[in-house]
């Protein structure tokens, strides 16, 4: 399918590693110009040196986006491009252990600040060149806690509910501008991070070291879905890109699950 991507400027956040990383490849890979977004100069940027390596115009950017100042620093560095993107993917956000006994009340201000509040930045740096053209894509990534959180990470979860949330008021006040806002939420994803952390339980379940047998097991021990396997990001980036594109100019205020059907199931 030919989603008409070519061209289109796009600056995904948090996109040095992670699922942020192939939904910034798969943006590439459709001919769109995209702006690799990371919190701190110094961090590890493999995304756009392999990207650029690979011939796509792939620019790469910095800012923590958990602060004004932050921001301000990122604008600078976009110049005048910050009214001409096309798409925005506000993926940048942290999940950050804790509990309703333990986490304090400034440890629930900071995963605010990092899941919800970063994207709200972002929109406000983006949204006014994307009404002056009359076009815009605004995809936020969220969880699917948004729809049945845990106990544990309540502040966690209640940011996401509140990422979900926002793009419904957002996709609302933007009502008749040409732009789109939709929520992606998956479940488990098979990033580095979580594959390093499966691996580690595996060992100590003694459940062998094939990463499908590992996977299963892993799967069902979070509760299982209708699938048997977590998503792999580029699963997630695909979804991204469609969503973004012309085909989905209908789907708008939405919060999509990629989860396998994991709702669904008795627990």
């Amino acid at each position: 399918m030919e989603l008409g991507l070519q061209d289109k400027q796009v600056i995904v956040t948090g996109a040095n590693r992670g699922t942020g990383a192939a939904i910034a490849a798969a943006f590439a890979r459709a001919q769109a110009q995209v702006f690799v977004h990371r919190l701190d100069q110094e961090a590890d940027d493999p995304t756009t040196d392999t990207l650029q390596r690979e011939g796509y115009s792939v620019r790469a950017v910095w800012g923590d986006i958990t602060s004004d100042e932050g921001l301000e620093s990122l604008g600078e560095q976009l110049g005048d491009q910050a009214d001409k993107f096309d798409i925005l993917v506000n993926n940048f956000g942290m999940a950050v252990r804790g509990s309703w006994d333990r986490t304090t009340s400034e440890e629930w201000v900071d995963v605010y600040q990092k899941n919800v509040l970063s994207a709200v930045r972002m929109v406000h740096l983006m949204v006014d060149g994307m009404k002056a053209r009359g076009w815009g894509r605004i995809v936020q990534l969220g969880t699917i806690g948004s729809f049945r959180p845990n106990a544990r990470m309540p502040h966690y979860y209640s940011a996401k509910g509140a990422m979900a949330t926002m793009t419904v008021s957002l996709a609302k006040e933007l009502s008749g501008t040409g732009i789109t806002v939709n929520t992606v939420s998956p479940g488990l994803i098979k990033t580095a991070e979580v594959e390093a952390s499966f691996r580690a339980l595996a060992q100590r379940k003694g459940w062998g070291d094939d990463w499908s047998e590992i996977a299963r097991r892993a799967v069902e021990d979070m509760g299982g879905n209708l699938v048997g396997r977590m998503a792999e990001t580029e699963e997630v980036a695909d979804l991204v890109c469609f969503l973004a594109s012309d085909r989905a100019g209908m789907i708008n205020s939405e919060n999509i699950r990629v989860d396998g059907g994991g709702l669904e199931l008795p627990f």
